[in-house]
């Protein structure tokens, strides 16, 4: 995809503490925040999320127009009517008209994103796992990330997140890939963004332990064995010479 375009961001954040702010009241050990929400003009695209503790617990896609849990087990203990974020989203719209007017269309700043990748675990070659792409330090929230094996697309067994807020304003996202690893494979995690001047390639190979041929094998255990006997007849030359020395007439 080739990312270019104007985009202006809005950002809207509405904090909820969950317990009384009185007078002389204990403070909270506990936050929930409905926010942040964002509505851009590129491809008319939007987000609205609440946090608990600083957890994502779902996310509302405008597009989607449904609540997404961050894991699916969240959704058996409670509810959340998508509508109720795409009223915040439409809200958020209609200021950043006004405020796009007010401003004579200035555009938001484009930042370069940072990109790492690991393994979820231990990597064991022909054992399943899973590959992590983190992109971090996204502003504005519009990014294409692309799964490379070997330099060719991937696309089965591909999962994202949602974007996370950062408390600079900035954005985090996970990509996933579900593999198995194999001595000869490589895989990228190929980023685009308008921060970047070309799209950013993340590399990574399992890192395979180095085997000795067997022919080396051999060569090192013929070493060591001579290397043994070498010692072992040195030894008994010295015990004889010792010996012959102390039963010499003096």
């Amino acid at each position: 995809m080739v990312l270019r375009g104007r985009l202006v961001l809005g950002l809207h954040t509405l904090m909820t503490l969950l317990s009384p702010q009185e007078v002389g009241a204990i403070k909270a050990d506990h936050m929930g925040s409905y926010g942040p929400a964002f509505y851009q003009s590129y491809d008319g695209a939007g987000q609205f999320t609440y946090d608990f503790d600083g957890e994502q617990l779902f996310s509302v896609d405008l597009k989607k127009r449904e609540a997404v849990w961050r894991l699916p087990e969240f959704g058996n203990f409670a509810y959340f009517d998508p509508q109720n974020g795409l009223v915040s989203i439409a809200m958020i719209k209609a200021h950043l008209e006004v405020l796009v007017e007010r401003s004579n269309g200035t555009r938001a700043p484009n930042v370069p994103p940072r990109v790492a990748v690991l393994p979820k675990s231990r990597v064991h070659l022909g054992e399943p796992n899973v590959l992590i792409c983190i992109v971090d330090n996204i502003f504005p929230p519009v990014i294409n990330v692309t799964w490379l094996r070997n330099g060719q697309p991937v696309t089965w067994g591909v999962t994202q997140t949602s974007f996370y807020a950062q408390p600079d304003h900035s954005f985090r996202k996970f990509h996933y890939l579900t593999f198995v690893p194999l001595a000869d494979d490589f895989y990228d995690c190929k980023v685009e963004h308008w921060g970047l001047d070309q799209p950013l390639f993340q590399h990574w190979e399992p890192q395979v332990p180095t085997v000795l041929p067997d022919t080396t094998g051999t060569l090192v255990c013929a070493l060591g064995l001579i290397l043994g006997l070498g010692g072992f007849l040195g030894g008994i030359i010295l015990i004889i010479t010792g010996t012959c020395l102390s039963s010499a007439p003096r």
